[in-house]
Formats: C-alpha cells, structure tokens, sequence
C-alpha cells in the first residue's frame, strides 16, 4: 500500500476520524484506524463498534492495499509535519514508513483482519432525507442540550427524530426539560427512531464551512449522515421515546415578551446567588409591568432583577437557572416568548417570530 497526499487534508482528516478510536482491553485493534487504498481513494475508518466515521481522501499517487495503524498516534505526528509538504505512507507487512521532506518515520501497525467490518446502510430500503448543513447543525444544536446522559434511562441519551403531519422534527429530553425543533417540512417519509446524541455530537464536530448539505439515512437499526466525503454511521437506541407532545402545555395563562440579550443578562446575575441553592431562582410577574428574577442564598445574600414588560397575569415559578441559560443561549432571536402558569407548571420558551422551536422547563420544589 502507498499514497501521497497534501499534509493538511491527511491531518484534518485523521482529527476527524482519531477521535472515537478507544481500544477495549478485549479488543485493542479498535485503537487504530484502518487504512484502505482502491483506485485511487484512500479511506480513512475508525470505530468503536456502537459508531464509526469514515473519511475519504482522493490522492494522485497510490497503489493499493490495506493495514491498521494507532490513530493518535498517526494523528499527532501528521499534524505536526510541515503544512506545505507532501505526506507519503508506505505500507510493507504490518508497518508503514511516513516521510514528509527530511522527516520521516516508521509505526507498527497490524493486519487488518482483526478490524470489525462496518455496518452498511441498504440503500434500496433506506428512508433519507436532506437538508442544509447550517439548518441541521444549528438544529441539532438548540436539541441536544436538553438530552440526558444517565445511562439507565437509555431512550434519553439520544435524539428522538420523528415525522408528524408531514414534519421532521426532533426532540430530546432529560426529564427536567425539553426541547424540540421542527427540521425540515412536507417529507414523505416517516420515521421514528433514537439517535445516540454522542454521534450527533460527532457530526457536529466535522462540520466545517465548506459543507453545504447533510444525507441522514435510516434503515433498520443504524443511521448514516452524509457530509461531502465524510461519513459517519452509527447504531440506533433500541427504546421507546417518551410521548413527550403531551407535555407541551398549550394554555398558558402568563405569556411574556422579553429582550433576549436582557433576560440572559438578568438570569446570569441571579444564577451568580443560586449557586448555593442548586440553582435555583424564582421568575415572578407583576401588574402592570414588573417582571424580576430573583435568587437568595443566606450565607451570600440576594439579587432582584426587574424588567419591565407588559403584564396582564400574576404568578411565580421557580426554576434551574442552569438550565434557563442553556436555553437563552441558543435562542436565536432578538425578543423571545416567555410563557408559564402557575408555581407548579412547566415554562415555555420559543422565538417570538418563528415557531419551529420550542423549549420546555420544570419547575422547582418551592
């Protein structure tokens, strides 16, 4: 096996791909990343069997063939040989030379029989869909910060993606809140499946500004996301998402416009006194047109922050002001929907504008 190919698209790659490659005790192949050469195109592959990515890199050089080499290891010494250098790897037995101008280097590797195959997506039965790379990150995004990452509950360490009314959206939740977010509209497929946010979150770490579109195809039990020539395939959650439309509250009594960028100022200095008090801070209303938040914690003392808004209910809810941030942060618009109904009842979130996202936050004891 051999190939030449430019420092910095071999270096970006193996960042891409270094990172899931986690050897078991029982299995220690799952270090490396296998590299394949056929007809002129080098792929790049690690896993670690629940997930694997592949990167594929076109050369002018080549003769074909395959091994297993650590993937940091190759990672970290590529990324640190001269950018404007070729990089060529030669492979004999189960060792490759790399030499890039006057460095060069020799990594023992492994054959590749040991190397897990990778699941394939059956293309014929496959349910797909595409969307705009910005739309689906920014979507993903505003999602997975609501999912959870208590491994007993394993239906809520992913993202739910489902259709309704023609709607692709998806949700995640960790049982004190809720986020959803309507991607793309009028599809003709349904679906109904939990996506690890692990992988997503590895989707969004290749993401770079010369991707325009995303490929998500979905067959059985695997998904695979398409990105340029990236591509990353993962297993599915086999559990049942919660039914979580009936928790969205539909009448809300309390519904409130605030300043994005005022609520955030007002909140981070209440969560500066809840830290004593597992966060917690109380969002009251009222009439005509006070709404404050408030945190107290004995040994430090108190804040009450007021904006003035209309108001034409009162009421209090208490809340995790934590998590109250983390939605704030990924709101996109200037003014957005505050809404609640009384001190027990979850508090909605949204854009004023668009409604295609919607957030939802439990309240606290109190």
């Amino acid at each position: 096996m051999e190939i030449e190919v430019a420092q910095e698209k071999l270096s970006k790659a193996l960042n891409n791909i270094s990172r899931i490659a986690v050897g078991k005790v029982t299995l220690p192949v799952l270090n490396n990343v296998l590299i394949r050469v056929n007809n002129k195109k080098v792929s790049l592959v690690t896993t670690n069997l629940d997930m694997a990515i592949v990167d594929f890199l076109p050369v002018s050089n080549s003769k074909d063939g395959v091994i297993t080499v650590p993937a940091k290891l190759l990672a970290e010494f590529v990324s640190n040989l001269p950018k404007e250098e070729k990089v060529k790897i030669v492979a004999k037995d189960t060792r490759i030379t790399i030499s890039s101008g006057k460095y060069t280097s020799t990594i023992n590797g492994t054959l590749a029989d040991d190397f897990p195959e990778l699941p394939e997506i059956n293309e014929k039965n496959a349910v797909i869909f595409k969307m705009g790379i910005e739309d689906f990150k920014a979507g993903v995004s505003e999602v997975i910060i609501a999912s959870s990452n208590d491994l007993t509950r394993p239906a809520l360490t992913g993202v739910y993606f489902n259709t309704d009314s023609k709607t692709l959206a998806i949700a995640a939740t960790d049982g004190y809140r809720l986020a959803e977010k309507k991607l793309i509209k009028d599809v003709q497929s349904e679906i109904n499946v939990i996506v690890p946010t692990s992988s997503l979150q590895e989707v969004l770490r290749v993401i770079n500004d010369e991707m325009e579109e995303i490929e998500i195809s979905f067959n059985d039990d695997l998904v695979r996301f398409r990105l340029g020539e990236i591509e990353i395939i993962s297993k599915l959650i086999d559990a049942s998402f919660p039914d979580y439309k009936r928790l969205i509250p539909k009448d809300n009594n309390i519904k409130l416009e605030l300043n994005r960028e005022e609520i955030t100022r007002v909140t981070r200095l209440a969560a500066l006194f809840a830290r004593n008090v597992s966060g917690s801070i109380v969002c009251e209303t009222k009439k005509p047109s006070i709404f404050s938040v408030k945190a107290v914690a004995s040994e430090l003392g108190e804040n009450d922050s007021v904006i003035e808004t209309e108001i034409k209910e009162e009421g209090k809810v208490t809340i995790n002001s934590r998590f109250l941030m983390d939605a704030l942060n990924v709101l996109q618009e200037k003014d957005i929907i505050f809404e609640f109904s009384n001190r027990i009842s979850p508090i909605l979130l949204r854009n004023k504008k668009s409604k295609d996202y919607t957030h939802i936050i439990m309240p606290l004891n109190s």
